[in-house]
């Protein structure tokens, strides 16, 4: 029970996170007129993450797939459907 409350709390987090920094990514490429990928948004996540900042460690699914599969949700608007 601990373990999936800590689980959900560490996804909300990146979520979260994620969330962040695709505001911020769309924002500069807004106001430069440069165009972005889903990896800028990624790398975004990455570097304001703090040292120790868990990882997958089990399967094949990296923290990196993981933010870029979420940044994608976020970007279509899947992540707030529902389904």
């Amino acid at each position: 029970m601990a373990d999936d409350v800590e689980y959900l709390l560490l996804a909300h987090d990146l979520i979260a996170r994620t969330e962040r920094a695709v505001e911020r990514v769309a924002h500069l490429a807004v106001d430069t007129g440069v165009t972005f990928s889903i990896d800028d948004i990624v790398d975004a996540v990455e570097r304001e993450l703090p040292a120790g900042y868990a990882a997958p460690t089990t399967g094949t699914v990296t923290r990196r797939d993981a933010i870029a599969q979420m940044a994608q949700h976020i970007l279509s608007g899947e992540m707030y459907t529902g389904t």
